[in-house]
This record gives C-alpha cells, structure tokens and sequence, in this order.
C-alpha cells in the first residue's frame, strides 16, 4: 500500500461512470457520439488543475497530457491510455454507482431491477473481495466499469505523482480515447502528438491480469438482394430476401465457430445483426481468431456456405465484404519484450502474481501496436462488463495504481 495516500480512484470512478458516453456503432462521426466529449473536456480540466499544463482535449474527443520527467538521465516515454466510451450492448444513461462496504459474501440484488441479482456462484470472483467494498449500478444499465476504471485509475495516479514530486519518473504520456468499443478508438489520434516510445492500456479485469495478445478481427457483410412484387401477385416472381439470410442464419454451426460454443484459444464466427426488407437484405458478422491466418479460413468457409443457399433461390444474388478491423498485438508486441519485462517487474514488485492470459476481444492496444506504438493490457479489475450486473471491487482499482507507480520506476531502472 501507498503510505498516508488516500485513493482518489473509487470516488473518481463513481463521478465519472455517471456521465453517459455510450459510443454508437452506425455513426459515422468522429467521435461516433458528441456526449463522449463531455467526459473527456471533464478530465481534461481535471489535469489541468493538476497542473499538468498541457493538458486538453481535442475535436475528436481524445485527452492528450503530458506528466513531465523529473530525471536527468534519458528513459523511454511511457503512455498509459484508458478509453472514455461506453459499450452499445447494454443502457449507459443514468448510471447509478451503488457502493457496497465491506461485502460480506451475500447475493447483491440491485434495487433497480431485483431479478439482477450478483452471487459468488455466478461471479466466483467475488469471494477475493469479501471484507473489502465492490461497486455495481442499480439493476438498469451497465456500470461502466470497462473502461471508466482504467480512466479513474490514471487519473489516481497522475495525482498521486503530481502531489508527490519526491518520486522519480521519466516522461509519461496521458491517453484517453473515444470510440474504442465500437473499433475507432485509434480513428483520428495524432500519434506524433502523443510521442511515447512505451504504452499500456488499462483496459483488463482480475487482479494480477498481464495481456500481451489479443483476437485478429475482421467484420464480414453479406448483403442479399432479392426480387420484389406485390405479395398479392407474387407467386412465381418474388424472392424474399429476408428469407435467404434466415436460412442462411439457420444454416450456420452451432457447435462449433458461435461464441457459445468457442473459448481459449478457439477462434469464432458470430452473427450479430440481421437488417432488412424482402428486397435487400444483410448480415453482419464479427470474424475473430488468435491466429490471423485463419480469418480468410472463416471468411472462405462463410461465402461458401452462403453461395450455396442463395444459389436456392434462382433471381437472387449476395454481396460478401470483408473489412479489417485489428489484429493481434502480440505479432508486435514479441518483438519488444522489454516492454513485458517493465510489467512483470512492476506487479512483482507489489506482490501481485502475474497472470498472462490471451483477450478474447480486442484493445486501442491491438491497433496502437500495428501502428508503431506497441502496447500490452494491464488489469482493471473490471467484472461482467457490458452487463446490468457489472461490478468492479475498489481493492483492485488502488492496487491498479500502485502497480503503475511502479511501473514507472521500473522504466527509469
């Protein structure tokens, strides 16, 4: 622990998941919602009068801030980057953090909604926090615990080193993104601007988490186009659209390639939207493998199993259309192990064991390392995000920062 410190985390946390930055899919705009700037202007201001003086945010929602080096000697600058928006899946407005002090193991029903109910056998994560304080929403939204506690976590930590100067450091690199749940979390950032040689994003979940891969992604379209008439003289002549995706939706594995069936290491296949009218019709699909290679395995085998039930349908026809989304840190991130090095030394340091483990998802760090910047997960605490029953314990957040604290020694070594 921190001697004398009082954590600012938890009482930060739960200020700014109250603020509504849910990031929206079909936008086109950067950022894909205007709300997420409300949040990032607040932190910007918040660092400011910190006093870190170049502190701001920018027209594309993004908080750039610099915590200047207080040593002589020239060290790798470091960035620590959270995104500010919130998942789609689940309501973002009116988030209300409820406190729970000293949990002691019961089931947690959220006032708001009693069929959202937390229990240790649901969540057996939550045995680690009995006796210590856990933080839920109130039953009708998600918490925003994925990323606001990688915010509120920087954010301790840039205070905790602005207050107290006798800590060495070099040149750290502050980055709060908009937009990262919906893939653009990277769309508009100015890496010259940024100029770190080092980054982590704080964006993982149980304590001691070290994340040096992720999945390779791709988003696949398959668009059918079928033949209108009026229904009442279609016999014949009409070649309902939304009949073809059905089957083809029908058609598709179920035990095998779908998330429900997949874990590890094991790649999927996921229909997640359906859209249209008899005339037109699309499918979207998230393509993910740890194994790049194997996407246009997925995508060969998609288009083939679609070809073939649009072929049923003589008038109708499909469009396939295949869109990278990111790939897998780890290609970049081997080729710089010093980086992991900095980590594991850092969570040894404070008594945490590392866990290395792949995500079954994607980070700002996934793209921030093809883009030059190579960039592991560090651990959160986050639990059930994207849920109604998302929950983060307070334990984890301040460990989180005392971790970065020594991290950041770990740089100037």
């Amino acid at each position: 622990m921190l001697p004398n410190y009082h954590f600012t985390v938890s009482e930060r946390f739960q200020r700014y998941v109250q603020i509504d930055t849910q990031s929206d899919p079909n936008s086109i705009t950067h950022p894909s919602t205007e709300k997420q700037k409300d949040l990032s202007q607040l932190l910007a201001a918040e660092l400011l009068t910190m006093g870190l003086a170049d502190a701001h945010a920018d027209q594309w929602g993004y908080v750039y801030a610099t915590i200047p080096s207080n040593i002589h000697q020239s060290r790798p600058v470091i960035c620590f980057c959270a995104h500010v928006d919130t998942a789609p899946d689940c309501s973002g407005t009116h988030v209300k953090p409820i406190l729970h002090q000293n949990y002691q193991g019961a089931p947690i029903v959220l006032p708001d909604d009693p069929t959202q109910v937390l229990t240790i056998e649901r969540y057996p994560y939550l045995k680690t926090h009995i006796g210590a304080d856990i933080i839920t929403a109130s039953g009708l939204t998600l918490l925003g615990a994925d990323d606001k506690a990688g915010v509120a976590i920087i954010m301790d930590m840039a205070h905790y080193l602005v207050s107290h100067p006798e800590i060495e450091h070099g040149t750290i690199k502050i980055l709060f993104t908009p937009d990262e749940e919906v893939g653009a979390g990277t769309a508009k950032l100015d890496l010259e601007k940024l100029d770190a040689d080092v980054a982590f994003t704080l964006d993982g979940g149980e304590l001691g988490t070290l994340e040096d891969e992720t999945f390779s992604a791709d988003a696949v379209t398959i668009t059918i186009h079928g033949v209108i008439a009026h229904p009442g003289y279609a016999k014949g002549k009409m070649v309902n659209a939304l009949r073809i995706a059905g089957a083809i939706a029908q058609a598709l594995p179920t035990q095998e390639w779908c998330p429900e069936a997949t874990s590890g290491k094991q790649g999927f296949v996921h229909l997640h939207s359906m859209n249209g009218l008899a005339e037109k019709a699309s499918l979207e699909f998230l393509i993910r493998d740890f194994d790049t290679a194997q996407l246009v395995v997925y995508e060969q085998k998609l288009k083939m199993l679609a070809a073939n039930m649009v072929d049923q349908y003589p008038g109708a026809s499909m469009e396939f259309e295949v869109v990278e989304q990111y790939r897998n840190m780890k290609e970049i991130v081997d080729l710089h192990p010093q980086i992991l090095q900095y980590a594991m030394k850092a969570y040894e340091q404070v008594g945490i064991p590392v866990i290395k483990e792949p995500v079954r998802g994607g980070t700002d760090g996934s793209r921030l390392s093809f883009m030059g910047l190579p960039c592991p997960n560090l651990f959160t605490g986050m639990q059930a995000i994207h849920s109604k029953q998302e929950w983060v314990g307070v334990k984890d957040m301040e460990k989180s920062v005392e971790m970065l604290l020594a991290l950041v020694g770990q740089v100037i070594k």
